[in-house]
């Protein structure tokens, strides 16, 4: 009896053991950590470090700007991509940020930047403004179990799905540099040429914009800061979305040159006259700097495409 009563004892508990042995399943932090490294692994990726948080990163550029406080107002541009590749955005002009670094979490912000690691990192890690670093942030950190966006498990470009890592780029703009704006631009406007074949067409001018005479003018006023002028035009941000255009050469409209953007009223009085059709690109501080307009995010390079119709002195 003793021997069959142990006997069964010893079953059971082999039997318990067995099972949660199959029920096993790890904890976030474990899930996340396998993750991030697979992902580290599978990419060939070297050099991170890993901080207390679970969070892996790598100083790409120290900043040269004062410690970054949670009440400074930053201006942050990045890319980021899930671990698993099915969401990728990569630096373009959606990707910006301009407001208190404490503000990161506290309102909707674009896909991305929103997350709780990316605010603690640019604080502890990155700590000073004009730095710039590498960074994969663990789901519990980022967007959680629900994930972000709209979409699905066929239509991921717009969603970040559950319980996913986040690998950034990170790179927040020194504020209190004067160039360090202008330096990112020229670089975002050399890549955007490049990018459209536009580089062995457009000319560089003085005043920092680059222009391109596709047509000549053929009137003889010249354009001034009193001159008011009627034309066609489209305007694009880097992402290609149209913020703005008027293409109705049946009904024109008058603009008063004073009230265009700095960029536009410069190449026009350089290069237009009545009849010419011009593409300018410009950088940020000769749109609309720092605050944005509307559908026009801050610190965006600007496309202008323009035809002047007519000219009043």
């Amino acid at each position: 009896m003793k021997q069959t009563t142990f006997t069964f004892l010893l079953f059971a508990t082999i039997a318990l053991v067995s099972c949660r042995k199959d029920n096993y399943g790890p904890t976030i932090k474990e899930y996340d950590e396998d993750q991030i490294k697979s992902y580290i692994s599978t990419n060939g990726i070297t050099g991170l470090t890993r901080d207390t948080s679970g969070m892996y990163y790598n100083i790409i550029n120290l900043g040269t700007g004062p410690a970054i406080e949670y009440s400074d107002n930053i201006s942050v541009v990045f890319s980021v991509r899930s671990v698993d590749g099915k969401y990728i955005s990569v630096d373009t002009i959606s990707n910006h940020f301009q407001e208190f670094a404490g503000h990161i979490t506290s309102i909707v912000r674009p896909i991305g930047i929103g997350v709780s690691g990316v605010q603690s990192a640019i604080h502890n890690i990155l700590k000073y403004h004009g730095g710039a670093m590498r960074l994969i942030v663990p789901s519990r950190l980022a967007y959680g179990t629900g994930g972000a966006g709209s979409g699905s498990s066929e239509l991921t470009s717009g969603r970040i799905a559950g319980n996913q890592c986040l690998d950034y780029y990170i790179h927040v703009i020194n504020n209190q540099a004067t160039d360090n704006q202008a330096t990112y631009d020229v670089a975002s406007i050399k890549r955007y040429l490049a990018n459209n074949n536009l580089t062995s067409v457009m000319q560089y001018d003085p005043a920092g914009f680059w222009y391109q005479i596709d047509v000549p003018g053929t009137g003889t006023v010249p354009i001034t800061e009193n001159s008011t002028i009627q034309m066609t035009y489209t305007a694009t941000i880097f992402n290609g979305t149209v913020v703005d255009q008027y293409n109705n050469p049946s009904n024109l409209q008058p603009f008063d040159v004073p009230d265009l953007i700095q960029g536009v009223q410069i190449a026009l009085k350089k290069y237009a006259t009545a009849g010419a059709l011009l593409r300018i690109v410009m950088p940020s501080s000769l749109a609309y700097g720092k605050t944005g307009s509307g559908s026009v995010p801050p610190n965006s390079c600007f496309r202008f495409d323009v035809q002047v119709r007519s000219i009043t002195p």
